[in-house]
């Protein structure tokens, strides 16, 4: 995030950005409230007005940040109900979301759930959703005649599942397969997946 569109935000945002920067760089407990208020640019009297506790300050980063609304729009407006071009604006948002934040996904994976009680669930409630929203898609494509009607949420599941595994392989980064980058994984899957799925 460059310093000019630093500036524009308020200091809520400014607290939840640097709280998930450094709590993926040092985890939860190597990071104090004063660290994150000072890298924020605030007082840590002003982090503890706007959210109470570090733990507070993660779980709304987390609320805030994720994908689960996003993925609601695109599902609500955006849709042409054609499956190939449906699946890759899906798949594209997925990853561009999951990159960008890419240092919440870090901390959600190696966090002790002893350390943050509930916080597992709470990380799970976005890809939850997302399964929910795309399921009741594949249902109602099933519903239209546009793909074979099996079963829906594993058809959903597998499709969530492939690209978090492309995710976090970090196709784009080429370092695990070099010869694969997620541009044509991407189309390759979706293919295949449609393909499977015509009637």
């Amino acid at each position: 995030m460059d310093d000019s569109s630093s500036s524009k935000l308020g200091s809520s945002d400014k607290l939840l950005l640097a709280a998930l920067h450094l709590i993926a760089e040092k985890g939860y407990n190597g990071v104090t409230t004063l660290e994150i208020a000072t890298a924020a640019g605030l007082s840590e009297k002003t982090l503890f007005r706007h959210f109470g506790t570090k733990q507070k300050l993660l779980e709304t980063a987390f609320d805030r940040y994720h994908y689960a609304e996003e993925m609601k729009k695109l599902f609500a407006e955006k849709l042409v109900w054609d499956l190939e071009r449906d699946l890759l604006l899906v798949c594209t948002t997925y990853h561009e979301i999951m990159n960008r934040n890419r240092k919440m996904i870090q901390i959600s994976l190696k966090e002790d759930e002893g350390q943050l009680p509930g916080f597992r669930a709470r990380t799970q409630k976005h890809p939850q959703q997302l399964l929910e929203i795309l399921t009741n898609y594949f249902i109602e494509m099933s519903a239209k005649g546009k793909i074979v009607s099996t079963n829906p949420e594993l058809h959903a599941f597998t499709f969530i599942m492939m690209h978090f595994g492309a995710f976090m392989n970090d196709l784009d980064a080429q370092k695990s397969y070099p010869g694969i980058t997620l541009a044509p994984f991407v189309q390759e899957s979706i293919q295949l997946f449609a393909r499977a799925l015509r009637p």
